[in-house]
């Protein structure tokens, strides 16, 4: 447990549940060995820049029963990032350690039905302390599974914050696959040349029923559409319902860093290699011939 020492008094916290409900609410039960003391405060640190959001207990804002604590997060205008936890007062502060994940997988599931501008995740570090992670909540396409089979790139996974509802209502959607080439000149009215990046697309008829969605493409045409030449593919998903192209990512789980730990095998369409693979930001690419 964090110790926090202040006027004499020493006290031990420790979070044994934390979560950051629908509502955006973070919802906190605190293990402590006495009662909070007037005066203490809530610290949120934003780990790059050092701001700082204090939530005085017990004040508007903040809800302390017992060992639990209830925070609006929405009012704090808290950015993207990483931010720390401390309890604290005058005296000082000490960072609150945790012994929960903050979140469950079914959780973030539910939390990214709705439309929303930023997404907040409560979890706790590799050093055991509490934190929060918050990030601009774009309409994605989440994956769940991805595999080759049958000469086939196969996706599947969940509209994520598109507002759509999670019922059996089908919408007609589009898998394009898009791989930019290298510039191309062109001849410009008036004599003025300009260059132009030549981009190739395979596209596939895709299922989507509520939120949930399926999509497969021929690899063969994949690579019967540039046989000459190698590069990368990028995915993206066309709903009907949904204004813009949804990207092809990989981010309401607790594995960040995907490039680095998920190493997808090679399958040869006709000589060629292909494989999936993840950018350094957890979206979905399709390596041909690298």
């Amino acid at each position: 447990m964090a110790s926090f020492d202040g006027e004499g008094l020493r006290m031990r916290v420790v979070v044994t549940d934390a979560e950051v409900t629908l509502a955006d609410v973070l919802s906190l039960r605190l293990a402590v060995d006495r009662p909070l003391k007037p005066g203490m405060e809530l610290v949120l640190r934003h780990r790059a820049t050092g701001v700082e959001r204090r939530i005085a207990l017990g004040a508007a804002g903040a809800e302390v029963r017992d060992a639990a604590l209830a925070v609006s997060l929405s009012p704090l205008t808290l950015t993207s990032g990483r931010w720390d936890a401390y309890l604290g007062d005058e005296e000082g502060r000490t960072r609150i350690r945790s012994v929960d994940p903050g979140f469950s997988l079914d959780h973030l599931d539910t939390y990214a039905l709705s439309r929303r501008t930023l997404a907040y995740r409560a979890y706790r570090t590799r050093n055991g302390f509490l934190a929060l992670k918050i990030c601009t909540a774009e309409p994605a396409a989440e994956v769940r599974a991805v595999w080759f089979r049958e000469g086939r790139f196969e996706v599947t996974g969940l509209l994520a914050y598109t507002g759509l509802d999670d019922d059996d209502s089908r919408h007609e959607a589009t898998l394009s696959l898009h791989r930019s080439g290298p510039a191309q000149s062109h001849d410009r009215p008036g004599g003025d040349t300009g260059e132009a990046a030549a981009e190739t697309t395979v596209a596939a008829v895709a299922t989507v029923q509520g939120v949930r969605f399926h999509a497969a493409v021929s690899l063969v045409d994949v690579v019967a559409a540039d046989p000459q030449g190698a590069g990368t593919w990028k995915p993206s998903l066309e709903v009907e319902g949904v204004p813009a192209p949804l990207r092809l990512a990989s981010r309401l789980d607790d594995v960040d860093g995907k490039r680095r730990r998920l190493h997808y095998p090679a399958m040869r369409v006709d000589g060629v290699p292909v494989r999936p693979c993840y950018t350094a930001d957890d979206e979905l690419r399709i390596e041909v011939g690298v």
